[in-house]
């Protein structure tokens, strides 16, 4: 029996001991360093290695719709073909209007260049897919947010750019001051729009009937009604304004006080590009902050060298470079503002001309009691 277990724990403890070595080896081949190996470890870095250390971190390599754009070296945007206020032709043959304005500043903080943009103008048929195949690199061509174009088109929309509501125009000299008043009435309407199911959906709920009139281009249903082929004409209250402004006599139309809707418009793309998407919600918002903060056009200078953090970071004249991370220059802001102008400019410049004042509305800075406001800029 002796023997027997003498034997067993002899058996034990060499097993022991081998495994022990096995462990031992296997630690020194991790840990273990040559002298030479110490002494290099232990070494300051170069002044090469501190130099490549300190080097500034390139720029944000861009991709997607961006990188599409810098490298053509112009923004193709769609607008609209006629639309007083919003987008137009001028004397010059120039492209003007508050839609276009947005245009020209996503392409100013682009290229540093407001003018470094193809326009391209679509009715509301051809407008979603010219955006869809890629005609176009951002629509920007009052068209309402809704839940079934935003999800089921292939398209993304950026920010609200101009809060709007429909409504309707009828002619002074019939009298009519309710929409009760059109039972029955033939109403002057643009196709492809949500201003067409909208009309719809009113006249339903009220209980009255109507004999729609549909036609493809806006001012050609505009032209209609004011040539006496219906009894009203219904779209967007800006758009309705704009329309009963360019008219040689403006008194003959009154635009009812109702408001059927809501119709939140701005800059749409194609979905699943956040970078591109990126760039366009913040030229807008750009725009915005520099309302906020009193910076214009013709004041932009004498901010330049000013020391409020929330200007230098705008203007990228401080250590702080948002631009790089839209992939833009560092003063991208500051072409907008100074090529193009602030919110506040390019509204007064275009839409207030329409009677379409911002005091009380929701088109108001949030700070007058409006819903437009710039998020963060840090």
């Amino acid at each position: 029996m002796f023997n027997k277990a003498f034997q067993k724990r002899w058996v034990i403890f060499a097993v022991g001991m081998v495994i022990g070595w096995i462990v031992l080896a296997a630690c020194g081949a991790v840990t273990t360093a040559t002298p030479e190996e110490t002494e290099a470890a232990t070494e300051p870095p170069t002044e090469a290695a501190t130099e490549a250390t300190t080097e500034e971190v390139p720029p944000v390599q861009t991709s997607g719709t961006l990188a599409e754009v810098q490298a053509r070296g112009v923004l193709r945007c769609g607008i609209h073909p006629e639309l007083p206020g919003f987008s137009f032709i001028d004397e010059s043959g120039v492209n003007q209007g508050f839609d276009v304005s947005f245009c020209r500043a996503i392409a100013a903080a682009i290229f540093g260049d407001a003018n470094a943009v193809e326009f391209t103008q679509l009715n509301a048929d051809q407008r979603f897919p010219a955006l869809q195949t890629g005609e176009i690199d951002v629509l920007i061509r009052n068209t309402t947010w809704t839940l079934t174009r935003d999800a089921d088109l292939g398209l993304d929309f950026t920010v609200t750019n101009f809060y709007d509501g429909q409504g309707y125009a009828v002619h002074a000299a019939d009298g009519i001051t309710s929409v009760e008043e059109l039972d029955g009435a033939t109403v002057c309407v643009q196709s492809g729009t949500t201003t067409e199911l909208n009309l719809a959906d009113d006249f339903e709920s009220r209980g009255l009937s109507y004999t729609p009139l549909v036609f493809a281009d806006a001012a050609e249903t505009f032209n209609a009604f004011a040539a006496g082929q219906c009894d009203a004409f219904t779209s967007d209250k800006s758009q309705v304004a704009g329309f009963i402004s360019s008219q040689e006599n403006p008194g003959d139309f009154v635009i009812l006080a109702v408001t059927i809707s809501k119709e939140p418009l701005g800059p749409v793309v194609r979905a699943n590009d956040s970078d591109w998407r990126d760039v366009v919600a913040w030229t807008v918002y750009a725009m915005l902050q520099a309302e906020e903060l009193g910076i214009t056009s013709e004041n932009i200078d004498e901010f330049m060298a000013s020391d409020e953090v929330a200007v230098q970071r705008l203007l990228g004249t401080g250590d702080d470079d948002l631009g790089a991370l839209l992939g833009l220059p560092k003063d991208w802001a500051e072409q907008i503002i100074r090529q193009v102008g602030n919110y506040g400019e390019v509204y007064d410049h275009y839409i207030t001309p329409l009677g379409i004042t911002r005091e009380g509305t929701l088109n108001a800075l949030w700070t007058d009691g409006g819903l437009l406001y710039a998020p963060p800029y840090r």
